[in-house]
């Protein structure tokens, strides 16, 4: 095996074990979203100019299947569609209070899963992790967008 194939081997590894500590902050959230709702939620929460054409586009997914996982979410109280003041024929994408407080809740529940595993590391250890992760990020951007949108799933 070369270099690069032995680090992606531990990154794909250590990412897994990052994935497990979300995903049992997740769980224990109650109420319990399931990850593709929770994921346009965050989609709605980072931009609110969101409607059924961009969700679906950023998802990756045919717009049935992100106007059936938008009924989902409006049918528990987590999302409202309005219409856009701009263009009364679009529809925009709003999170509800409850919404808010679900995802802030996540955050701090997440955040807090996170700080006790890292401070089981000493602060150098600390340290380089975050310089590590900010390389692996400005990498990881610096080819963004590079075949995206070539199919459409449904979810």
């Amino acid at each position: 095996m070369d270099r690069h194939t032995d680090v992606a081997a531990a990154v794909e590894s250590t990412a897994d074990s990052l994935v497990s500590v979300l995903d049992a902050a997740r769980l224990a959230q109650t109420p319990a979203v399931p990850p593709a709702q929770l994921r346009v939620l965050m989609i709605v929460s980072a931009n609110r100019q969101t409607n059924m054409s961009r969700l679906a586009e950023t998802l990756e997914v045919v717009p049935s299947s992100a106007s059936r996982l938008c009924d989902r979410l409006e049918a528990t109280g987590l999302l409202r569609r309005v219409p856009d003041p701009r263009d009364r024929r679009e529809v925009r994408l709003m999170l509800t209070p409850a919404a808010r407080r679900l995802l802030d809740q996540l955050r701090e529940s997440r955040r807090k899963a996170l700080g006790e595993v890292l401070g089981r590391m000493d602060a150098a250890a600390q340290q380089e992790l975050v310089r590590a992760l900010e390389a692996f990020a400005e990498a990881a951007h610096r080819d963004a967008g590079q075949g995206a949108g070539q199919d459409r799933r449904t979810a």
